[in-house]
Order: structure tokens, then sequence, then C-alpha cells
């Protein structure tokens, strides 16, 4: 009789060292791992940005894994009594990065209070193409009410997210042991079987091994501004939040097998692909029917006109002037042009420009 293989596990949690106040995760090392462990694709979820991204994603590519690029995220309460939560946005492919990578700025610009950058609930609604949303546990809206006893409530939540979202939404669950955890797991299988929502096995990785967990404890507390030794501080973490792996984890969750499988199944779905090391310039604003390069060439022809009549104030001398000076300014451009370089052009155009406006000094170097 032929024994089946193993489900492969995909860690969709990861807290780096690029998570400023709670992260300890060398990324070279963490790949180094999974990659000894034989896994197939590996998420990146700092907390509120994607700093480390382009990194991890080279180092995971370097080692056959294959790298998911997602933000654990804070969402802003839409009532005032109501408290803040988390959830994971993972990105399914280019347009759910762009998302990703909106919503984030967004926060960041007008959504701060205290330093915290919060996204509105209505902005990533908005941004439902592309992006996968795993519920967040504990620390998300159906888990805060779960743990309050709020079944009816926990549903709702649940529903519209699954009316946003549809299939793209999941419920998460985590065995770190955390006190009482395991009741809301309980609860969180059933809510999921009740409302045919699927569930996900999720672990949150803060640091890298077992041995590591005082050091991430001394990270939190410079980042809460507690001491170490402060026996009222919050202890919001568990020796458990290590890089547990495949094995480990199918062992945890042995009793729910299908939420290993739609780890993996999730990591399917997450197919984005980067261009690296290639200059990409943001898309300069031309005028109707002009290209970047017409319209790089026209103001640069105007710029000329500029010149040379400060240059040769006479007309006649400067007719006679003007051919070696547009032969040589037809020279740059098609140089520009041909290099791909208008529109790096036309931004420093416009930056110079903006300087001489508003009487800032501005140096070519």
């Amino acid at each position: 009789m032929t024994v089946a293989p193993p489900t492969p596990f995909v860690h969709l949690r990861l807290h780096t060292e690029f998570s400023i106040t709670d992260g300890i995760v060398r990324i070279e090392d963490v790949v180094a791992g999974a990659a000894e462990d034989g896994m197939v694709a590996l998420a990146i979820t700092d907390l509120n940005n994607l700093f480390g991204l382009i990194r991890f994603y080279s180092a995971a590519r370097s080692k056959g894994i294959k790298p998911i690029a997602g933000c654990d995220v804070w969402i802003a309460p839409e009532e005032e009594r109501q408290p803040a939560f988390r959830v994971l946005l993972l990105a399914r492919n280019h347009r759910g990065y762009l998302a990703l990578c909106r919503l984030l700025s967004r926060a960041w610009r007008s959504g701060q209070v205290r330093g915290v950058a919060y996204i509105q609930r209505a902005w990533l609604e908005q941004e439902a193409n592309g992006l996968i949303v795993l519920s967040g546990a504990e620390q998300g809206d159906v888990g805060q009410a779960l743990l309050a006893g709020n079944l009816k409530e926990a549903a709702q939540r649940a529903r519209r997210w699954v009316s946003a979202f549809g299939d793209a939404y999941y419920l998460e669950l985590q065995r770190t042991g955390a006190v009482g955890q395991e009741h809301t797991v309980d609860m969180t299988i059933h809510l999921g079987a009740e409302l045919d929502i699927p569930l996900v096995a999720t672990h949150p990785v803060q640091f890298s091994r077992p041995d590591d967990f005082k050091a991430h404890e001394a990270r939190v507390c410079i980042g809460g501004g507690y001491l170490l030794a402060d026996a009222r501080r919050p202890k919001v973490f568990t020796r458990e939040q290590y890089f547990k792996s495949q094995e480990e984890m199918r062992a945890l969750f042995f009793d729910v097998p299908e939420a290993l499988q739609n780890a993996l199944e999730i990591a399917k779905r997450c197919n984005l692909e980067l261009s690296l090391g290639k200059p990409r310039l943001p898309n300069f604003p031309t005028p109707p029917g002009e290209t970047l390069d017409d319209y790089m060439v026209r103001l640069a022809g105007e710029g000329l006109e500029t010149r040379l009549a400060w240059l040769y104030p006479d007309p006649v001398l400067r007719d006679q002037e003007r051919p070696t000076y547009q032969a040589r300014l037809a020279f740059e451009c098609n140089t520009i042009i041909q290099m791909g370089f208008p529109g790096y052009f036309l931004i420093v155009a416009d930056f110079i420009n903006w300087a001489k406006h508003h009487d800032v000094s501005a140096v070519a170097v």
C-alpha cells in the first residue's frame, strides 16, 4: 500500500526585522531555513510596510522558493467606541501588489493616529480585486467578537468580508500557546462550517529559533518603552512564535487538515512577478496626442530658442549659429530617446523649474 506524501505547509505570516517593533527575523536566515525544510513557498507580511519585500523576493527566488507578498495591517474602527483590529493582506498578482502599495501609502499619509497607520475599511473594499484577506485570528474583528462570546456579531462581520472578497476571505486558526486560544479556535472552526468560509492554519512568526525569544522580548520592550524586567508590562507574544518546520505545523493542526491544505492553496493563488534591476519611472503627464519623446523634443527646442536669444541678441548672428546648436540638440535628444530616458529628463526638468519658480537653489550633479 502506497502512503501519500504529507501535504506541504506554507508559512503565510512572517514578521521580519523590518517589523521594527516586534520582529527580529533576518530575511536571509529565514529563507535559508525554509529551503532547508523543503518549503515550496513563503510569505513576508511585515507590520504596515513592504520595506523588506524586494530583498525577500530576491532571496527567495535564489533558493527556488516562491515568494508571496503581503502585509499585516491595522484597520481603523468605523465607529468611535469600536476598537481597531488587524487583518492579513496577501497580493494574488501584480494588481494586488499595486493595491497593497496604494493602501499603505494612503494609510501613512492620511490615516496616521499617534504614529500608527490605519487603513479605512472603505479603502480596502475599493481595492478588493487582487487581494486575499486572512481574518487576523484573535486580532481581527471576527476574532474579537468570538473572544467576547458574541457569535451573532462574529457571523455578521464575517459575512460582510465575504460579500466584499468572496472566496478570497479565509478564517485564520492559530495555536501559539496563548491562554484561552483553543476555545477561539473551536469557535472559529464552528463559524467556518456554519457560514461555509474556508479555514487556514497560520503561525505568526516573530523570531527564527526558540532560544531567540528573550532577544525578541527585548526588541518589543524597546518598541513599547518598557523594561524587560517589568513584571507589569504587556506580554503579547509566546515562546512558540518561532519559525516552525512543516512537520511541526502538521503536528500542531493534525485535527484540521483542510486548514493546512488551504495554506498551500493560498500560496498557489498568489503569483506575483516583479521586474527587478530595470529603471521604472513614473508616467510623466504629457499633452494629449504627444508622446514622451515628442514632448521632450518640443520642450528642448523651446528652451534652445530662449537660450539662443540670450547668447545672440543680434537676430542675424542668431540665425547663422542656430543650425549648429540644433544639430547638437538633435543628437542629444536622439541619444536620450534611444536609452529610454525621456521620462527621467522630463521629471528632472520639472523639479528644476519648480525650484526656480520658488526661489530654491537647484544644482545639477
